[in-house]
């Protein structure tokens, strides 16, 4: 019961004070903090960067073969668990007749087909087979050859662009013949995976990169080539 009078006191009201304070203090905290004067803490939603915008399908190709052959080539024996994998979706078809017996690298220019052949226990087993694109022209004959040379990058001839994994095997008239991965030519693949099976390059063997890589793990210099 409150007394009025002369004589009477009033009493501070030490909740409201309190929550006045309060309020002042998270209005400062604010102020400050939108100013840049001291750190605001902001959800995982808030810091997380913007995402870089969604590329096309030939750029999204391009980076991906780019991708796949950062670092180098690994060295080392093909693993057995590779035997008889192909890189293309149809199965693998037989080693064509005539193309020799031992390791080997076989090219079959009529089906634009390489088979990476291995032997092991007195026995071939093919270790992978996948489409290539050959020459447009008639440059290579058929016969037994052998890798002499290996560049890990390469440039082609008549501005055709650059490429990797270069597996040399043959003398041209205007240039040396190997195999290598699909060229880049001012940034952009010069062929897709679907052309692979027919001829498309200036002179050498275009693979797609992980056949590429492969072959080159699979033959180093002395790989016995044969061409049928």
């Amino acid at each position: 019961m409150r007394r009025d009078g002369a004589g009477s006191s009033t009493r501070p009201r030490y909740p409201r004070i309190a929550a006045a304070a309060g309020s002042l203090l998270v209005t400062v905290v604010a102020v400050l903090g939108g100013a840049g004067v001291i750190p605001v803490e902001t959800s995982a939603a808030q810091q997380a960067p913007d995402l870089p915008p969604r590329s096309s399908s030939q750029d999204r190709a391009t980076l991906s073969s780019q991708s796949t052959g950062q670092g180098g080539p690994r060295t080392g024996p093909t693993s057995p668990s590779a035997s008889a994998k192909s890189s293309d979706a149809q199965g693998v078809p037989d080693v064509p007749a005539g193309s020799g017996h031992g390791r080997r690298v076989v090219f079959d220019m009529a089906s634009q087909r390489v088979w990476l052949v291995d032997h092991e226990g007195g026995k071939d087993a093919v270790r992978r087979s996948y489409l290539v694109s050959g020459s447009v022209t008639d440059n290579l004959k058929t016969g037994t050859y052998q890798v002499y040379s290996k560049s890990l990058d390469a440039v082609g001839i008549d501005d055709s662009g650059t490429m990797r994994y270069m597996v040399r095997f043959a003398h041209g008239q205007n240039a040396a013949i190997g195999f290598h991965d699909v060229p880049l030519l001012h940034g952009h693949l010069v062929q897709g995976r679907e052309d692979l099976g027919t001829p498309q390059s200036h002179g050498c063997i275009r693979q797609w990169r992980p056949d590429a890589k492969a072959l080159w793990r699979f033959a180093p210099v002395g790989t016995e080539v044969v061409v049928v």
